[in-house]
């Protein structure tokens, strides 16, 4: 095992000339902002147009964000994660071990879309809540074979992409969400909630159809064929065990939790804030198109260009330092929040509270990406990644599925509710302070 100081500005590092220049050469790149815009999508269906059909029900505050549970999965789909390391589909594998678990996901997606889109919560809120449910699950499984693939697309050689990499997957991820939430929030006052779902589910179709026929597979996959004859036994030893004690013994027990406190604390106030904002959006006054134009289409314009941006920062000063500016800028943005609250339906308001939140949002996701790729074994990386990433997600799920109770116990006081998300970020930098101290970030090799 091998470890590196954080990296200071050299000429290697990268610049905004040299990623539009991998952007255009390396095509992998290129499948890495497609698989981001897949992984993205899905928390559109079951996240912020959800969330305002079920308002536009008339379901309360706590029941929209209890609803939101559904993405538990996220949180714990790393239990599964070692399947998708290991485990060959039948018929599928053609494409590839990680090209099938993509497309199989997508093929569940679309249908399970098309369901809900013909039922709807009008006509049985327990089936909207199933459907979603087997959206999500069909969702964090696929960013499982989506985050091994960009993990291992990328050779062990080539260290310097490690950023643009996160940087390109997370440009993707705000497009799936965003660009397609533009044109939803802009098309459900003539068509309704039930024909926009219809038409999203092309947004998927047209995703695995350039998987199917236009996709590599990486050259480093997992083989099935390693565990062939293992007793059940070794087979949990070989995966589950193995995965966990290799990621302790590579980074030493205490590093080890330090950097399972930080992930898991990182996203808590952003987690509260991003469940109930359209819910605040629709109170204070905005209509569904300003949601469309400020919250989704501007805020497009913003995160992209700034994920670029961001992926060059942690290139040339560090992932670290990158987290500590996106924390410090968590906090200061949802203040922002708490002005509209009491300023109430101002667009130049909302513009400056989107552009601040696609800065912060766009910096915060690129680091911490990079971050946890940094820690991720290649021997083990469906399984290890799925594993950190469900962590950091849990406070989005677990914890953020109570803020509409939060909002209710303060009596709808809205400006309140977002000074209590700024002051949550603050203990994750303390942790942040801590790691760094400790080892300069100490950044494993990834041979596992």
């Amino acid at each position: 095992m091998q470890h590196c100081k954080e990296k200071r500005p050299s000429s290697e590092n990268p610049s905004l000339r040299s990623l539009a220049l991998a952007f255009g050469r390396d095509v992998r790149l290129r499948r890495i902002f497609l698989l981001g815009l897949a992984s993205g999508f899905p928390w559109l269906l079951i996240g912020s147009a959800m969330t305002a059909w079920l308002k536009d029900e008339g379901l309360t505050r706590s029941a929209i964000t209890l609803f939101g549970a559904v993405f538990v999965v996220y949180t714990v789909n790393f239990l599964w994660a070692p399947l998708v390391d290991h485990v060959r589909l039948p018929g599928l594998h053609r494409l590839g071990h990680r090209r099938s678990w993509i497309v199989l996901c997508q093929a569940m997606m679309i249908g399970l879309t098309v369901l809900l889109a013909v039922s709807g919560p009008a006509l049985s809120l327990w089936l909207t809540a199933a459907l979603a449910l087997g959206i999500a699950i069909s969702s964090a499984t696929q960013d499982l074979a989506i985050d091994a693939y960009r993990i291992t697309i990328i050779g062990e050689d080539e260290p310097e992409l490690i950023g643009h990499g996160a940087a390109m997957a997370t440009c993707g991820w705000w497009t799936g969400n965003l660009l397609p939430g533009t044109v939803a929030f802009w098309l459900v006052a003539p068509l309704g909630w039930p024909l926009v779902y219809l038409l999203l589910t092309g947004v998927i179709a047209a995703i695995m159809a350039l998987v199917v026929f236009l996709f590599r597979e990486p050259a480093t996959t997992a083989r099935s064929s390693t565990w062939k004859g293992a007793s059940w036994r070794e087979w949990l030893e070989r995966t589950y065990i193995d995965a966990v004690a290799e990621f302790f013994r590579r980074n030493g027990v205490a590093l080890a939790f330090g950097l399972l406190a930080f992930i898991f604390l990182f996203k808590v106030g952003e987690a509260f804030l991003g469940r109930t904002v359209i819910l605040f959006y629709k109170e204070v006054g905005f209509s569904d198109a300003d949601i469309g134009t400020y919250s989704k289409g501007l805020g497009w314009f913003v995160i992209v260009p700034c994920s670029i941006a961001a992926g060059i920062f942690a290139g040339r000063f560090g992932v670290v330092r990158g987290l500590l500016f996106a924390g410090v800028a968590m906090a200061a943005t949802n203040l922002l929040f708490s002005w509209i609250a009491v300023a109430g339906p101002d667009t130049r308001l909302f513009s400056l509270a989107v552009i601040a939140d696609g800065i912060t949002s766009a910096f915060s996701t690129v680091a911490f990406v990079t971050f946890i790729s940094y820690y991720t074994s290649r021997l083990h990386t469906a399984a290890q990644y799925g594993a950190l990433a469900s962590l950091g997600n849990s406070s989005r799920t677990l914890l953020a599925a109570s803020s509409g109770m939060v909002v209710d116990g303060l009596g709808g006081d809205w400006a309140l509710f977002f000074v209590l998300t700024a002051v949550m970020v603050l203990p994750s930098l303390a942790v942040l302070v801590w790691i760094a101290r400790r080892v300069a970030v100490k950044v494993p090799s990834g041979s596992g």
